[in-house]
C-alpha cells in the first residue's frame, strides 16, 4: 500500500476529471494539467488573496510544495522575509529539504523561488534541521469545501507532512493551505484515509473558503502503510524506521 494511495480508481477518475475541466476550460497553462499539480490560470491572484490570511501574516516559516502554480506563494514569502522550506524531488537525500533563508540569499527572490533556483542558492537540510513550521501550503489536483484534498498520486506530500509531523516541525495547529483553480474544486467525495492530509483553507483567484476542520489530523508516520519500496527509496525513511520493522524486512 502506498502512502497515497494513487492505486484508488475513485481518486484517480477525480483527478482525470479536474484535469480535462482545466483543459478544455484552457485554464492549464502550459505543459498542461495531466499527471500535474496544474499550473492554472490566476495563480499570481490566488498566491495574492492568501496573503490577506492573518496566518500568512503571522508566518515567519513556511513549506511549500516546489511545483509551479505555488512559485507565486514562495516568491511573495522570500519577498517578505519569510523562510520557506521545499521537499528534495521525492525525497531522494538524506538532507531531504531545501531551506530558503532571505536573510542569506544572494540573489533576488524570484531567482531562488524555483526548484532550480532553491538547488543553485538554497541550502539542502536533513529533516532534523528543519525548523518549526507556521504554514503548510500544499498544491492539489482536487479538493473538497469540507477540506479533502487529492494530489497527483505520488505520495510524497502526504509523506513530507508525515516526516515533519514525526519530529514535531508541524503540530496540529499548524494551519494547511492550498491554493487552486476554482475548477479543482469537485462536489464528488474525496475519500480520506488516515494519512491523507486535510484542509484549513482553499483560496482561489476569487474567494477564500475558510474549513471547520472535520478530518482527523495525521500524526505522523504510519508505517504500517508503507511499502517496502517506498522505503527502499526514500533515504530518510530507511534511517528512521524502527529497528523491529528493518527485522521484519530482512
Amino acid at each position: 500500500m502506498s502512502v497515497e494511495g494513487q492505486g484508488s480508481p475513485a481518486k484517480q477518475a477525480i483527478r482525470e476529471a479536474a484535469w480535462r475541466r482545466l483543459e478544455q476550460a484552457k485554464a492549464a497553462r502550459f505543459p498542461g494539467a495531466q499527471g500535474r499539480i496544474p499550473n492554472f490560470v490566476g495563480a499570481e491572484a490566488a498566491a495574492r488573496r492568501l496573503q490577506t490570511l492573518a496566518a500568512w501574516q503571522q508566518a515567519t516559516v513556511l513549506k511549500v510544495n516546489p511545483d509551479a502554480p505555488q512559485l507565486p506563494v514562495r516568491k511573495a514569502a522570500l519577498e517578505q522575509g519569510k523562510v520557506v522550506y521545499m521537499a528534495v524531488p521525492r525525497l531522494r537525500e538524506q538532507a531531504c529539504f531545501l531551506e530558503l533563508d532571505p536573510k542569506h540569499l544572494r540573489v533576488k527572490p524570484h531567482q531562488a523561488a524555483s526548484i532550480q533556483g532553491a538547488f543553485a542558492h538554497g541550502r539542502q537540510v536533513t529533516l532534523e534541521e528543519v525548523r518549526p513550521v507556521d504554514m503548510v501550503v500544499c498544491g492539489s489536483v482536487a479538493v473538497t469545501r469540507e477540506g479533502a484534498r487529492v494530489g497527483k498520486g505520488g505520495g510524497f506530500s502526504d509523506l513530507e507532512f508525515a516526516l515533519l509531523s514525526e519530529r514535531g516541525r508541524i503540530g496540529p495547529g499548524t494551519p494547511v493551505i492550498t491554493t487552486v483553480h476554482p475548477l479543482q474544486i469537485t462536489e464528488e467525495p474525496i475519500e480520506m484515509r488516515v494519512h491523507d492530509i486535510p484542509l484549513d483553507a482553499i483560496v482561489t483567484p476569487d474567494e477564500t473558503i475558510v474549513i471547520e476542520r472535520g478530518y482527523a489530523r495525521p500524526q505522523g508516520i504510519y508505517w504500517e502503510l508503507l511499502e517496502a519500496e517506498k522505503i527502499a527509496e526514500v533515504p530518510v525513511l530507511q534511517a528512521l524506521r524502527p529497528a523491529g520493522r528493518r527485522r521484519e524486512r530482512r
